[in-house]
């Protein structure tokens, strides 16, 4: 079964707590599914081209059908002149992706596990920071020592905020913004046990 390190109020290490065992039955390719649809979702989907049929001009024909030797053109807007129409060029489409409720619950799970086996998943009481230094928070996270972090957090304050605003290597977010792919995208994740124990609830 996979674990979880549990830090005290000292963000050094107090033990574990266990996920439930049937984290461990999940087929990764919900995750799969549910990162895949969160990222088309995040596609600005604006690329697009003008065809013959909406290009400008092309009400007279450019030449005379016979005479000049070369070839018969009938409208300015063919994609072989400067400024006609493109061909099979993009336009706008639908990349969404739909996944159902279940699945993102799964990939939730999938995820905590992950980080859980991987021993970067850790359970403290609060995160709160009433200093609001910079330097607290970077202490906090020399503590974790993972790459970057992931931190969840039941309501963000002020201070805390102001502690960790200019760190580049963590993200902070609440409980009710944090998914499958926030917590597969980081080397590790802090969250809060209020917030752990409402999203194994939950899922």
């Amino acid at each position: 079964m996979s674990k979880a390190i549990v830090l005290n109020e000292k963000f050094e290490n107090n033990g574990e707590v266990v996920l439930p065992a049937s984290y461990e039955e999940i087929n990764s390719h919900n995750l799969y599914l549910y990162v895949k649809s969160y990222l088309t979702g995040l596609r600005a989907n604006t690329a697009r081209v003008k065809n013959r049929s909406e290009v400008s001009g092309g009400g007279k024909k450019p030449k005379a059908q016979k005479g000049s030797g070369g070839a018969r053109w009938g409208s300015k807007r063919s994609p072989l002149f400067v400024g006609g129409g493109q061909v099979f060029g993009p336009t706008k489409r639908n990349y969404n992706q739909k996944v159902n409720k279940k699945q993102k619950v799964l990939a939730l799970k999938y995820a905590l596990n992950a980080q859980a086996n991987n021993e970067a998943l850790f359970v403290v009481d609060s995160v709160k920071l009433e200093s609001g230094k910079t330097k607290d928070a970077v202490a906090v996270l020399s503590k974790i020592n993972k790459r970057d972090t992931l931190i969840v957090v039941d309501s963000i304050d002020e201070k805390t905020y102001l502690a960790f605003r200019n760190i580049k290597n963590c993200y902070m977010v609440e409980k009710q913004e944090v998914n499958a792919y926030l917590i597969a995208a980081y080397h590790s994740v802090l969250i809060e046990k209020s917030v752990l124990d409402a999203l194994t609830k939950e899922a």
